[in-house]
């Protein structure tokens, strides 16, 4: 049975305009594939394992081909088990708002923890990265309260999109769609676009 993913970065709920985007996506895509299996990840929900000092060793060593002591392996476990709720999917839809002109730090730490040597990617001396997630479609939702194009510097910058979907395509996903909420650039206002976005995200999952 094929799967979609739906990794949620907004810890707002009800009031999250990209979790708002991403339901009207859900809805349509349960309707255009009722045999596919839905789930959703939200990445505040504590699951997420830390990725500090002895899981960059860990990772490190494994790169280098080193045995892990203990302590590394036990956090590799962690790591590992991460990588495979998410590598179990064959869609993911990303729910991201803007946070600093960037992406909210859990979405970060999502990254940071699963793309690891021999789960994310390989590395060759001579050629150099290659990602392993192939064949995975991805869907993004990105959603901004402030920033759009055309507003000018004064309303921030866009590290939203190059970020995520650079890592993506550097993961090995092809396949990558967009829906994007952005207020007016003249009023600032988001009502007119907020139901543009939302016909953008049944049309994406209609063609998905």
């Amino acid at each position: 049975m094929s799967s979609l993913l739906h990794l949620s970065a907004s810890p707002r709920g009800t009031a999250s305009e990209s979790l708002v985007v991403a339901e009207d996506f859900l809805s349509a895509y349960r309707e255009t594939h009722p045999d596919h299996a839905v789930t959703r990840w939200d990445l505040w929900d504590g699951t997420l394992p830390e990725f500090g000092p002895t899981a960059a060793h860990a990772k490190m060593a494994v790169f280098a081909g080193q045995d892990l002591d203990p302590a590394q392996q036990e956090v590799w476990k962690r790591v590992a088990a991460t990588f495979a709720r998410f590598d179990a999917a064959d869609h993911y839809l990303f729910s991201v708002p803007m946070w600093n002109h960037g992406v909210p730090y859990v979405l970060k730490q999502f990254i940071d923890v699963v793309s690891q040597p021999g789960l994310v990617f390989a590395f060759d001396p001579a050629s150099g990265y290659r990602g392993l997630l192939r064949g995975k479609k991805a869907v993004i939702v990105y959603t901004s309260a402030v920033y759009a194009p055309g507003r000018g510097p004064t309303f921030g910058t866009d590290f939203q999109t190059s970020y995520l979907e650079g890592w993506l395509r550097w993961a090995g996903v092809g396949d990558v769609r967009t829906i994007t909420l952005r207020p007016d650039p003249a009023t600032g206002d988001v009502a007119a676009g907020r139901a543009a976005a939302r016909r953008q995200a049944r049309a994406v999952a209609a063609g998905i």
